[in-house]
């Protein structure tokens, strides 16, 4: 099929050159007319070449782009008067290596890559470079066709499967891990019952008694209160669809800190809360699920300061959003940890499960939401959780499954 290609390729060459060599023989009329019927088939072409959705970009050996359609144009940030002059290994990085083995004859004619973009916009495009051949011999420079599709949409679906996937087994281990706990505790639950029962029908003295009844009633309610733990555990990861009912975010902040209360004065942190927007709107939310997300973000802000601190919580809201804000003046997360903080398990805490954040962004996701985040090491994180009004949150959901 290459050679079919090439020889194709070839004979339009010639034909070219035939013409061009008998350019001698054209009176000025004929000339004329065989210009103007040249620049209607190169416009025809290029009118073709611009309704393609994939980016097509004629290069030379040293990467400089001669030709682009519109689509590669945009693809890559390309302005009008950049062909020409413009080198495709500034624009996507780490591509010279591709034309080398391109240039080896030995070496297939094609060769395909996932190169990754940061102008004009963070993208994954998918190049696929072939060699041309235009003939004319040995002193005719090489040429190169470099197709471009964008596949970041494929990608980001493959990461959310994949993410969701690990997530889904997540779960799964952690009910199987409960489920084995609670065995054991209810076998013991029943067990001291039992022992409770024994001892008001045993003989002994009323001293020794309340003392071993003191101890199983305390064995009993440790019992229960990991039970709760468990099950606040499990309902704090399982996937819920959230029961959306109009929702104020300032009451389920005063809320919960007020739930965090003792333990902020315990650390001797100071808690503000502060309204930007007048009339905060209500926000569709489930009112449980809201509370552990705050509770999450407001823990983790308590926990990133050793030696007292601040907590300010900003709500505030603009046409289509209503924006929860919880800024501390705590250790702050390093570069390299920031792009981790989502993932399950992860915790640069001593005693941390590494869940919170990956809650969070799960909550925040059902309810149509985002989470953004900015910390600077030494001086702080600022939390940014972004609720869709209610009129806009059609287009803010996730797709359904």
């Amino acid at each position: 099929m290459a050679a079919k290609k090439n020889s194709g390729a070839g004979r339009r060459v010639s034909s070219i050159e035939r013409i061009l060599g008998r350019l001698d023989d054209l009176d000025s009329a004929n000339l004329t007319i065989l210009v103007q019927r040249l620049a209607r088939e190169r416009g025809l072409f290029e009118m073709l070449f611009d309704t393609i959705d994939e980016g097509i970009l004629v290069i030379d050996s040293a990467g400089v782009i001669e030709y682009s359609n519109r689509a590669g144009m945009r693809m890559i940030g390309l302005r009008g008067n950049d062909p020409g002059t413009a080198v495709l290994w500034k624009l996507v990085p780490d591509l010279a290596r591709s034309l080398d083995f391109l240039q080896d004859d030995g070496l297939a004619p094609n060769i395909a890559r996932d190169a990754e973009i940061f102008y004009p916009e963070h993208r994954w495009l998918r190049l696929q470079i072939s060699r041309i051949s235009l003939g004319g011999g040995e002193g005719v420079p090489a040429r190169f066709v470099v197709i471009l599709r964008d596949i970041t949409a494929d990608r980001e679906s493959t990461e959310e499967m994949l993410e969701s996937e690990r997530v889904n087994s997540i779960f799964t281990l952690a009910a199987s891990v409960a489920h084995e706990i609670g065995n054991p505790l209810n076998s013991m639950k029943i067990h001291l019952e039992l022992i409770r029962r024994k001892l008001t029908k045993l003989d002994v003295p009323e001293k020794s008694a309340g003392t071993l009844k003191n101890s199983v009633g305390i064995c009993l309610e440790e019992i229960a209160r990991l039970d709760d733990i468990l099950k606040n555990f499990l309902g704090a990861i399982r996937p819920q669809k959230p029961a959306l009912v109009k929702t104020n975010l300032v009451e389920i902040v005063i809320d919960v800190l007020g739930v965090q209360k003792i333990e902020l004065e315990n650390r001797n942190i100071r808690c503000s809360m502060i309204q930007v927007c007048k009339e905060l709107p209500v926000v569709l939310g489930d009112e449980s699920q809201l509370k552990q997300l705050i509770f999450n973000v407001t823990k983790n802000a308590m926990e990133s300061m050793q030696d007292g601190g601040s907590i300010a919580i900003e709500l505030d809201c603009d046409d289509a959003f209503v924006y929860l804000r919880v800024r501390d003046s705590g250790c702050g997360i390093s570069r390299d940890d920031i792009s981790k903080i989502y993932e399950p398990f992860f915790t640069t805490k001593n005693n941390g499960h590494g869940l919170g954040m990956m809650i969070v962004m799960r909550i925040m996701r059902e309810h149509g939401g985002q989470v953004g985040l900015d910390s600077t090491p030494g001086k702080g994180t600022t939390v940014t959780l972004q609720f869709p009004k209610p009129g806009a949150r059609a287009r803010m959901l996730p797709p359904t499954k």
